[in-house]
């Protein structure tokens, strides 16, 4: 792989301790496990023998969470209903040591709460409850007011941003200058809806098919991939942008040199859900400690090739990556450890590119 690996450890012990800001909408993840083994005689669908529930964070506040994971300090800032949705996602959080004194309470929105029905590994049917209208002016004001508090707390700006109403066109025209003015990296997991208002951010990371739709044009290549990502980049005036590629890995675009064309380290793919969350979340958390984008893109990576691994959403550690380093330094690509079983850090697939949505529905 002709990584730094002795660069990259020494990259990962710095990001303890880094503020980040995360902007965009919290979700509940919430799981029904059970076993089927027979179709209903009512309609034709599983019937599935509920074994047990478990509750995970999901979108923004998964973000927070991996940012916790490493080492980092995450500051959310994002919306919740006055529901049984939102207790249960602030519980989850603060479980988890993520303070919830940024959430921001709107009674005429439901949290965003989306159930899995999982049986014999596989999803049967999501649930979603959601509201995903704009917010009113006065959670508006709300929110920008404790992002402007924020801002001389944190090291970098993430905006996870799913659609769901917490980013709009109006928070972003008062916002993103601002972001600028702060002079702090600015990392954005965007919306197809609005991507093109993102401009002069320091990266974005959509993965291909949402790169193609912001293009305008398919991607089918490595050519045309360059030839999309340049276009955004120029359009755009960002500095870098992040494209994850599914079994191809990831290709990192900059405003000045060549594309840097990074393998995957996945080979067992069993959830994708919440990878993207993981990608940013790292790329984030290491600008913010002043890494070079290159090393934490690579970080990134690595992170990505842990969670994938496990089914629903989930969130890489410190430990989970310096066990995929040690794994890509391995001839065999096995683990020397147990906290990387099946040897993440060989991997020759990531997220086939049809499945390649980061769950961003």
């Amino acid at each position: 792989m002709n990584e730094p690996v002795d660069q990259l450890r020494v990259g990962l012990d710095q990001l303890a301790g880094q503020s980040v800001l995360v902007l965009g909408d919290a979700m509940l993840d919430h799981y029904i496990w059970g076993e089927t083994d027979r179709i209903s005689p009512e309609a034709p669908v599983p019937v599935v023998k509920v074994q047990r529930e478990s509750d995970r964070l999901g979108g923004a506040a998964n973000v927070a969470h991996n940012i916790m994971a490493l080492g980092g300090h995450p500051i959310l800032v994002s919306v919740i209903g006055a529901d049984e949705g939102g207790k249960q996602l602030r519980e989850a959080l603060e479980g988890r040591g993520i303070s919830t004194e940024q959430l921001v309470v709107d009674p005429g929105r439901p949290t965003i709460k989306k159930t899995r029905v999982i049986a014999r590994s596989q999803q049967v049917v999501r649930i979603d409850r959601e509201e995903v209208h704009e917010l009113g002016d006065a959670a508006l004001e709300v929110i920008s007011h404790r992002i402007g508090a924020a801002l001389a707390q944190v090291q970098a700006v993430l905006i996870s941003d799913y659609g769901k109403g917490v980013i709009s066109e109006r928070l972003l025209e008062r916002w993103l200058p601002r972001l600028r003015e702060a002079k702090l990296p600015i990392c954005v997991d965007p919306k197809e809806s609005h991507f093109h208002s993102y401009r002069r951010v320091t990266v974005l990371t959509p993965n291909l098919r949402e790169a193609a739709f912001a293009g305008g044009r398919p991607i089918t290549d490595q050519s045309s991939l360059e030839q999309v990502g340049r276009r955004l980049l120029d359009s755009l005036e960002a500095e870098y942008l992040l494209v994850t590629r599914g079994e191809e890995g990831m290709t990192l675009l900059r405003a000045e040199g060549p594309a840097l064309h990074i393998p995957s380290v996945g080979r067992d793919v069993y959830d994708v859900t919440g990878a993207g969350d993981t990608v940013i979340s790292t790329l984030t958390v290491a600008l913010a400690a002043g890494l070079p984008i290159e090393d934490a893109t690579r970080l990134a990576n690595h992170a990505a090739g842990c969670v994938i691994r496990e089914l629903g959403t989930a969130t890489v550690s410190r430990e989970g990556i310096l066990e995929s380093l040690r794994s890509s330094q391995q001839p065999d690509g096995i683990c020397p450890g147990g906290a990387c079983p099946e040897g993440v850090g060989a991997y020759k697939e990531l997220i086939p590119a049809e499945r390649c949505n980061d769950a961003t529905e």
